[in-house]
């Protein structure tokens, strides 16, 4: 039996779990190429793909041709396989015992199929968190590391083994905490790493109707220049949006992803202000050191704000934004377990 352990997704949800245990099998569905699928070189199973699914991006037929070329190719004989049962929370594990066929009669959404002795199980609250959050992942098909796959393996009890009369305690240990922590981080980050691209992605003329947006969220009326008129502000802002009560804020926004604004930029935005206004510079390219020292050191108070920090009051003030600034980012609320 070989040391290298398989994760393969049942289908959507698991829902093809029961098939893959009864039939003696694992299947993969990515595309469906009929029998030349398991014989096509590279270059032609891409272009086959990008024929028969014509949005789908570069990179998802090359993830997606990497994936059935590992299925047919790199799995082999005596490697071990794991599968997932959403309804029982188990894992099933067993070893490859074959060559990969096209076998649209098992199951007919996932036509390419290799068969399985399916020999044990492991539940998943038997598993540490750090396992729990690798076997989760959202491929299809991928190869988990070793030290997850070990524990996968020692954790396993045989298929007919009897089932516990009463659930086993999930007991956390500190190394479960640390790697739930790792876990949030990471989502939180990237969270906010796509939130980031997404509006690195605006239009120029979008990104001050988002600000305009925020500030509106704010509690302030706003004041968008007409595109093409731009005479150095982009958005002014005030309680009563005529200027009449304070604080009259003066918003320049610059939509530059690759470069960064500098110092003369800073002072050529505050030319012209006067005591009593308060100033905002949105640049999503960022700022260079001499351009904060100027807005540090200037008479007229100003606000550097980069593309992480509107990120930030995005998500600050998102639940009051007005549809039509929502609309330039949508987002959806995302659900963690409390301590």
């Amino acid at each position: 039996m070989g040391d290298t352990l398989w994760m393969v997704r049942a289908g959507p949800n698991a829902i093809w779990t029961d098939a893959f245990i009864e039939k003696r099998i694992v299947a993969v569905g990515l595309v469906d190429l009929g029998p030349p699928g398991l014989e096509l070189s590279d270059a032609e199973m891409k272009r086959r793909v990008a024929d028969d699914h014509p949005t789908w991006k570069k990179r998802k037929v090359q993830t997606t041709v990497a994936q059935m070329r590992r299925f047919v190719h790199t799995m082999a004989d005596g490697d071990r396989v794991v599968t997932y049962d959403n309804d029982a929370r188990t894992y099933y594990l067993g070893v490859v015992s074959g060559p990969a066929t096209y076998r649209p009669d098992a199951i007919a959404e996932l036509p390419y199929a290799r068969p399985v002795d399916w020999q044990h199980r492991v539940h998943r609250d038997a598993l540490s968190v750090a396992a729990k959050n690798t076997l989760g992942a959202i491929q299809t098909f991928f190869k988990p590391k070793a030290p997850v796959a070990n524990e996968v393996v020692e954790k396993a009890v045989p298929l007919d083994a009897p089932e516990p009369d009463e659930p086993q305690p999930i007991v956390e240990t500190a190394e479960d905490d640390e790697a739930l922590d790792e876990l949030r981080e990471f989502t939180v980050d990237q969270a906010h790493t796509l939130i980031e691209d997404r509006i690195a992605a605006l239009d120029p003329e979008d990104v001050p109707r988002l600000v305009a947006g925020i500030l509106r969220a704010m509690g302030f009326r706003t004041r968008v220049t007409p595109v093409g008129r731009d005479r150095g502000i982009d958005i002014f802002a005030s309680p009563d949006g005529l200027g009449l009560r304070e604080p009259r804020i003066f918003v320049e926004v610059k939509h530059r992803r690759r470069t960064r604004i500098g110092a003369p930029d800073i002072r050529s935005f505050l030319g012209g202000r006067r005591p009593g206004d308060r100033c905002l510079y949105v640049s999503t390219g960022g700022f260079t050191q001499e351009a904060r020292y100027e807005a540090e050191r200037a008479s007229i108070p100003v606000t550097l704000i980069n593309l992480a920090e509107l990120r930030g009051l995005l998500l600050e003030h998102y639940d009051t934004l007005d549809p039509a600034a929502k609309a330039l980012v949508p987002l959806r609320r995302l659900y963690w377990p409390a301590d």
